[in-house]
């Protein structure tokens, strides 16, 4: 990562981007990032065809959230956005509360759909960061209809959200906060298709709701 990136914004995007990628969040250059930037109606996304895990300032593009509009400031090197830009934009209109959001392939969460299996909560950490997942049904990638069904999907505070057959979509105040989501969602769903292959699904019990009531 270039230097000039260090205590931008999209230095912590690049960061996740490295991570996901060692633990197998996301193949080749799949998956896409953004973040609000504070104080403005833009945000900071990742340009088409980008490697999560090389990121640097070029790999950025700053568009405006209300009119999709790439700023010209914001389009290092001819910057394209990537082609989920609806996606982000869509959640970014629909959650004003929304700061970073992480859209990643996740290989056990996209299994459990495709079997049609639910992600199950199995530990106070999944209760915390994750509260609930709700699944929208495919729709094409990069398209209006999943942008919109997303952002319906976000619009009561739900932050994870499952693209099926596509990918996830994961929101929060910070891009940490997102970051910690997104890998919690992927471990709750590997521990659900363990439960699913031991053949000990049914006894994977739901936490108990006042569990999440006080967290």
């Amino acid at each position: 990562m270039n230097d000039d990136l260090t205590g931008d914004l999209r230095a912590q995007l690049a960061r996740v981007g490295r991570d996901v990628v060692r633990s197998g969040l996301v193949v080749g250059s799949g998956g896409n990032l953004s973040v609000r930037l504070p104080g403005t109606d833009s945000c900071w996304v990742t340009a088409a065809g980008t490697w999560l895990d090389r990121l640097d300032r070029s790999d950025f593009v700053r568009v405006g959230i209300t009119d999709g509009t790439v700023h010209a400031d914001g389009a290092a090197d001819g910057g394209v956005p990537t082609s989920e830009l609806a996606l982000h934009l869509a959640t970014y209109r629909a959650r004003p509360d929304v700061r970073a959001i992480v859209h990643l392939h996740p290989q056990h969460a996209l299994l459990l759909d495709a079997l049609g299996v639910a992600i199950r909560l199995v530990t106070t950490d999944h209760a915390f960061y994750l509260r609930r997942v709700v699944r929208v049904p495919f729709r094409p990638p990069g398209s209006a209809e999943l942008a919109d069904l997303a952002a319906a999907a976000v619009a009561d505070g739900t932050n994870c959200v499952v693209l099926s057959r596509h990918g996830c979509s994961v929101l929060a105040d910070s891009v940490e906060l997102a970051h910690k989501r997104a890998v919690n969602l992927e471990e709750a769903a590997r521990l659900t298709y363990h439960a699913l292959v031991a053949g000990r699904l049914d006894d994977l019990t739901e936490l108990p709701p006042d569990l999440l009531d006080r967290i």
